[in-house]
């Protein structure tokens, strides 16, 4: 199978979120099973089979999750340099508004927009990869093409 680039704040985000559902979420649905069982008739018992149905969605994301850890490539971005790559910090300006907005390239596990983590296999990220400070940039967007220029590239 093919490796998933991750930073190691990303791989400790989602063994986190392993242990947690190991340790923690899958002991109380567990017993949460169980009480249910105690309440008698199981057709008509709506807890036991909320109870199960949580138990399914735990199992498979511990399953999910360590596929994911199994096959993850960490990759420290404060060792590299140079042109944009895997774990930059990108700090860009639309040419059209002038916002800026700054972003990092990241796997697509560990992504969320919100927090300015961009996933790499993202038009945007794709754009951005093998550019420089400088570097104008076009990117096909569901509103249109936008043009970017990179103000900076850091990998902290």
């Amino acid at each position: 199978m093919e490796k998933i680039p991750m930073t190691p704040a990303g791989f400790s985000a989602l063994e986190a979120e392993l242990k947690n559902l190991k340790s923690v979420e899958r002991p109380a649905i567990i017993e949460a099973i169980a009480s249910a069982r105690e309440l008698g008739d199981l057709k008509e018992n709506a807890e036991y089979h909320s109870a199960r149905e949580k138990q399914g969605f735990i199992e498979g994301r511990i399953k999910e999750l360590e596929g994911i850890l199994s096959l993850a490539d960490v990759i420290d971005p404060t060792k590299l340099t140079g042109a944009v790559k895997f774990g930059a910090k990108v700090s860009l300006v639309d040419e059209d508004t002038d916002e800026e907005k700054t972003w990092q390239i990241v796997g697509e596990y560990e992504a969320n927009i919100e927090s300015g983590l961009l996933n790499i296999k993202s038009p945007l990220a794709r754009a951005l990869i093998g550019k420089d400070e400088g570097d104008s940039v076009e990117v096909s967007t569901p509103g249109g093409v936008r043009s970017y220029e990179i103000l900076s590239v850091e990998y902290a």
